[in-house]
């Protein structure tokens, strides 16, 4: 992966960290916060639109799926966290 791609996957990652967070709990993260939560959900997102058999390709794409995992992520946190 040459740094282009890095900065993109990143921008992506903050993007749907940030979305999930206004989503959820209404407000962000913080940047590094964001990120974090927005990798993680794009990977979760990439396993939970492959079992319902959802492809979202492009930029609007990513981010919608990594948004849709984030979210569900910080839904699983959230119901461990009240157990």
């Amino acid at each position: 992966m040459d740094i282009t791609g890095l900065v993109i996957y990143l921008a992506i990652g903050a993007v749907a960290g940030w979305l999930a967070g206004t989503l959820m709990k209404g407000r962000g993260f913080g940047l590094p916060g964001n990120i974090i939560v927005g990798i993680i959900g794009a990977v979760v997102g990439g396993f939970v639109f492959g079992l319902l058999g959802i492809s979202a390709g492009g930029l609007i794409g990513s981010i919608i799926t990594a948004t849709a995992g984030a979210v569900v992520l910080l839904f699983a946190v959230g119901v461990i966290k009240k157990a």
